[in-house]
């Protein structure tokens, strides 16, 4: 497994890229209201990361994506499409994906849950999921194993009654948007992939954690991923960095309180 290992020149690329991400974020948070189409999303971020940062949407013609953000609503884990017609009402729930490549041609990647209105069930997933991204940001440190990271992700999930789930992952990131390792949510490594990580490396961690069964189909539009049981979904992605001495995480939001990194 080549997995490729920063230079101090890429890292501070990284770093900006990664600002950019949570920039971008921090922009479409106050638009996120009932009433507001995924489609005006999505024409937000694409004009915000064009226009504001000179960068790229990196999820724009990927593979034949057709837009420049992933919105899923509800039982969608991943790859949501925004459209016009899609309008966001009281009672959702919703991940916004966001992957900026800069003018340098390094990728930032992040993604946050948005509750729209007031949800007991849908809030508690989210916040439960977050804790699940945060519990295995704690863990990532230079000779801790993928299963090390991937390990409190589940226990954690399941100990609060959700399931994790096993179809998407998370991947290195860098002058590619997906680069290796693959990283897992749940304890699945073989020995072989289960690899040490070491200081340099760049990657993300995005756990999506379901309320019922953890399967998923994908819809005939070949993107969009939802649960087989129609069951809620949250999912939360940091882009981090391994350090001399632990981690960085360089799509830290302002919002966010990452002071249990410094204990």
């Amino acid at each position: 497994m080549n997995v490729p290992i920063k230079t101090p020149d890429e890292i501070e690329k990284m770093r900006e890229a990664g600002r950019q991400a949570a920039s971008v974020l921090e922009m479409i948070t106050p638009h996120v209201k009932a009433g507001v189409s995924t489609g005006e999303l999505d024409q937000r971020c694409y004009d915000h990361i064009v226009k504001e940062l000179g960068s790229t949407p990196a999820p724009l013609n990927y593979h034949g994506f057709p837009k420049s953000i992933c919105t899923s609503i509800n039982h969608v884990v991943c790859h949501g499409i925004p459209d016009n017609a899609k309008k966001l009402k009281n009672g959702d729930i919703m991940n916004i994906d966001i992957t900026v490549k800069t003018a340098d041609g390094y990728h930032g990647d992040s993604s946050m849950m948005f509750i729209v209105g007031q949800t007991i069930q849908g809030e508690r997933l989210c916040r439960v999921t977050q804790e699940c991204l945060y519990q295995s940001i704690q863990a990532v440190r230079p000779g801790a194993r993928l299963s090390d990271l991937a390990r409190p992700i589940q226990q954690h999930a399941e100990a609060n009654g959700y399931t994790v789930v096993r179809d998407f992952c998370g991947h290195g990131i860098g002058a590619g948007f997906h680069e290796e390792p693959q990283i897992l949510h749940y304890d699945g490594y073989s020995p072989e992939a289960d690899i040490s990580l070491a200081e340099g490396m760049c990657f993300t961690i995005e756990p999506m954690i379901n309320i019922g069964d953890y399967r998923t189909r994908v819809l005939r539009d070949g993107w969009t991923a939802v649960t087989k049981d129609k069951g809620l979904t949250a999912q939360w992605e940091h882009t981090l960095l391994v350090t001399a001495t632990g981690v960085e995480v360089l799509t830290a939001r302002s919002d966010e309180d990452l002071s249990f990194l410094e204990r």
